[in-house]
């Protein structure tokens, strides 16, 4: 049972800073994107278009607000780790043979896989461009953080691709593989707009324990809806995660169960899995305490999450802004 109730003055204060994030990064975004090949604007403008909540974006402007400077000062970095996030979500639909993503077809189903690998490669590449345009030392912090961040990130990847190949994997094992898969690039930007700021390091480091520690949440909440969530508001096709073999929080804590559901929940999550018997599967971890121990879990992070912004002195407007986000993405239709 989820521990915070997101109230609509909570959902107010989070939509309202994100829609701000948005217009403040789009004219640099714009920009930015403007500097890459003729040939590769089509299918990024493709992407974009999908529009996104700018989550990462929000998180390095108001982190440089909440270490006392302007939400200006951290521009550069929000502008950096969207295009991150935006080349990492190109490549994993060609991996996960999704032809769509919010509600859209994706660069690879649109424009092809060939086509879809370089925008992805430009975007990367376009980050360390934005970042490393005037090298401060400030800048290259910065740039060191996001190239680390996004190795995390891809070592993740590396291993959720192999987990669907092994018939189980631990519980620790999954959370090390998300820590890195989604929790590194959050922590990248929130350090960032601290990062850029001049931040002290106890703050660049309070802060990128936010950011960890709410991307855990915030990925085992993704993880609850791959598979109860619902295709008109996750953009996916219902139990897609299931269907994929990934070996998500839910499945990995039902599989490492013994109870007597255990045997055909592991024929089922092992082999092919028809429509008919997806139901069966979805119902078999629910009944295991899986779902409710997921969600557990991703309270306990956030509020691990939301004690690391009291461990140092913020500016009160920017950290009750972190403190809404942190409650609107891992909240999101539980």
């Amino acid at each position: 049972m989820t521990t915070f109730a997101l109230s609509p003055e909570v959902n107010a204060r989070a939509s309202a800073t994100l829609a701000r994030a948005a217009r403040t990064v789009a004219p640099s975004l714009d920009v930015a994107v403007g500097r890459l090949s003729p040939a590769l604007q089509g299918a990024v403008q493709h992407h974009l278009a999908g529009g996104g909540k700018r989550v990462r974006a929000a998180l390095a402007l108001l982190s440089a607000a909440a270490a006392g400077a302007g939400e200006e000062a951290g521009v550069a970095g929000a502008v950096a780790i969207e295009l991150i996030h935006n080349f990492s979500l190109i490549h994993d639909d060609i991996i996960d043979g999704d032809e769509e993503r919010r509600h859209r077809s994706t660069v690879w189903s649109e424009y092809g896989i060939g086509p879809a690998i370089i925008v992805g490669d430009a975007l990367a590449t376009l980050a360390l461009q934005v970042l490393l345009e005037e090298p401060t030392a400030e800048r290259v912090r910065a740039a060191r953080c996001l190239v680390d961040a996004t190795q995390l990130m891809i070592a993740g990847q590396a291993d959720d691709m192999a987990f669907e190949s092994r018939r189980t994997i631990t519980v620790a094992e999954c959370l090390d593989m998300e820590l890195g898969k989604t929790s590194a690039l959050l922590s990248c930007a929130v350090s960032l707009g601290a990062i850029l700021a001049g931040a002290p390091d106890p703050t660049v480091e309070a802060l990128a324990e936010y950011g960890s520690h709410l991307g855990t949440a915030f990925q085992a909440i993704d993880d609850v809806l791959g598979i109860w969530g619902e295709p008109a508001r996750t953009g996916k096709p219902v139990g897609s995660d299931l269907s994929q073999h990934k070996k998500t929080l839910p499945v990995t804590i039902a599989l490492s169960r013994g109870d007597d559901n255990h045997p055909e929940l592991f024929r089922l999550l092992n082999g092919d899995l028809p429509p008919a018997d997806m139901e069966r599967a979805r119902v078999l971890i629910e009944q295991s305490g899986a779902r409710e121990e997921t969600i557990a879990l991703a309270d306990d992070h956030l509020h691990l999450a939301l004690a690391a912004l009291d461990r140092v002195p913020l500016a009160v407007e920017p950290k009750d802004d972190l403190v809404a986000i942190a409650r609107f993405v891992t909240e999101r239709d539980r």
